[in-house]
């Protein structure tokens, strides 16, 4: 079973730091890495995605609205936040995101919500 996943921090040093991450598991499908919320939304409308890891505070477009906006979809992927901000954990749990994970991340904690991610969802193909 792999997973289909998408990365999103405008930070450039953190999205080589997960895309590394999530190159190295053998279960994620590394669908794209994104510098902007704006072009990985646009992406995702149009490529199944089940898993989105995204940074919170982002230009143009924040990770919790972001989120808001891919559960709105007719298939939307789960979403874990991102942020080194821990009091937007509040806000990830209000839409009700699939994860939220403190910066500076762990290889662990990326795993954790991968693996956590297939028990829950045998079928993915």
């Amino acid at each position: 079973m792999s997973i289909k996943v998408v990365a999103i921090d405008n930070s450039e040093e953190l999205l080589d730091k997960i895309t590394g991450i999530l190159e190295e598991m053998k279960e994620v499908e590394l669908l794209g890495s994104f510098s902007d919320a704006v072009t990985a939304m646009q992406y995702i409308k149009e490529h199944p995605v089940n898993l989105v890891f995204s940074d919170v505070v982002m230009p143009d477009i924040s990770g919790i609205t972001l989120a808001a906006k891919l559960y709105e979809l007719a298939n939307p992927p789960e979403v874990v936040l991102l942020s080194g901000i821990p009091g937007f954990s509040l806000e990830a749990w209000k839409i009700r995101a699939y994860g939220f994970i403190i910066k500076p991340y762990k290889k662990n904690q990326i795993k954790k919500i991968v693996d956590q991610y297939i028990a829950e969802n045998d079928t993915v193909e």
